[in-house]
């Protein structure tokens, strides 16, 4: 089931920890989504001029479950991600919309997810996202304490998530994620805890907590170089982390991947086709996608992408051909991130024994109280979720 992602990389102001793609600007949205609408067409007119059958060296097993998967499946996710996709007014996401299902066979039930910071809400325009058939939303609120908001350059301050998430639940909307960041300078368990508890209060039905990473370019890490921040250590990075697992758990939410909760039956479909190595499309600057045995991105740059569009041509920077050993290894760091691997699955897809093949760092380990067995499938424990990147890089 190929889901499809759509990139808005449009920012009233960018955030110092953000390493997406997303600029400031006063570009007019308008020619963004026609020239957006012209990607969609072409990627879908360059599909069906494609051979469904395997391609490449990767193996049979592979090639069953992914060559025909764009041929024989409908779409069951949209996702519209950022930058903030919010500041599209319903008309221009309207028409992005209507283009992707033109081209693209898309279930009636889909799930369509719009990213939105509170701070470019409003009752009107999410009332027009609901009329197109828009039914989740994730709000990037990661704080309700305004001076941490501030450090993190958000536009909004804790009130206005709050009444943004409220508009949301007027519009009817009932599927609501909110983006939450812990080991913010400073943080302590009771701060984050009060994260959490306000976020159950306002009904959320999914989380999506973060701890705070640095990533190299952006105005933080010079931040942290200058010695201006300084960052959580492991050790209490590791206890909010628990604090995070014990108490969403408690109240209902199932950990379903490292930084993902959700209550039951609001799982995110589209991250799980990410999760489940399914297939997808990628739109719009920076956009990645992966068909069949290749993946491919696009320019990570607002005015090569257009230029190409201009020119009739896909935006495509650069790609990469997945062999069977790629494929696998991803295969396995995604699983094992989320849901785990059903051994027989692993077995049908890859030709392999998972347990076998991996032996004896598997069994060390299950020895070690880091992964463990049910029913067939093999997956993180609580405390090999605190080492989740460890343990994917030693297995596989």
């Amino acid at each position: 089931m190929p889901a499809l992602y759509v990139h808005v990389p449009f920012c009233e102001k960018k955030c110092v920890y953000c390493d997406f793609y997303s600029i400031e600007t006063e570009t007019r949205y308008d020619d963004f989504v026609a020239l957006l609408v012209r990607e969609i067409e072409l990627r879908a007119a360059w599909e069906r001029q494609q051979h469904p059958g395997a391609t490449g060296d990767a193996a049979a097993h592979i090639g069953a479950a992914r060559q025909d998967t764009l041929s024989a499946s409908h779409c069951t996710s949209i996702f519209f991600g950022g930058g903030t996709p919010s500041l599209l007014s319903p008309q221009q996401l309207g028409s992005i919309l209507a283009a992707l299902r033109s081209h693209f066979p898309v279930t009636h039930d889909a799930e369509i997810t719009v990213e939105c910071n509170p701070g470019t809400v409003a009752n009107d325009k999410l009332a027009g996202y609901r009329a197109l058939g828009v039914n989740r939303l994730s709000f990037g609120v990661q704080s309700f304490h305004d001076d941490d908001l501030r450090f993190l350059s958000r536009i909004h301050t804790a009130r206005e998530a709050e009444d943004g998430i409220a508009l949301a639940h007027a519009a009817g909307f009932e599927n609501v994620n909110l983006d939450l960041m812990f080991s913010l300078p400073g943080q302590t368990p009771e701060r984050w805890m009060y994260n959490l508890e306000r976020a159950r209060a306002l009904g959320t039905t999914h989380l999506s907590c973060y701890s705070l990473t640095v990533e190299r370019g952006t105005p933080l890490a010079g931040m942290v170089d200058r010695g201006e921040v300084q960052v959580a250590g492991e050790e209490s990075d590791a206890m909010l982390f628990e604090i995070t697992m014990d108490t969403l758990g408690a109240w209902g939410f199932r950990h379903y991947e490292v930084s993902n909760y959700a209550l039951p039956g609001y799982e995110c479909l589209h991250n799980l086709a990410y999760w489940r190595h399914d297939q997808y499309y990628g739109f719009g600057p920076s956009a990645h996608g992966a068909l069949r045995d290749r993946r491919e991105w696009n320019a990570r740059s607002l005015a090569a992408w257009s230029e190409a569009l201009r020119r009739g041509t896909l935006p495509v920077a650069g790609g990469e051909h997945l062999d069977a050993s790629i494929l696998r290894s991803e295969y396995v760091y995604l699983r094992l991130r989320s849901e785990g691997i059903d051994l027989a699955e692993f077995h049908m897809r890859f030709g392999c024994d998972f347990l076998a093949d991996n032996s004896p760092a598997a069994q060390r380990l299950l020895d070690e109280g880091l992964l463990q067995i049910i029913d067939g499938r093999i997956s993180l424990t609580r405390k090999g979720f605190l080492v989740c990147d460890e343990i994917s890089a030693s297995v596989g």
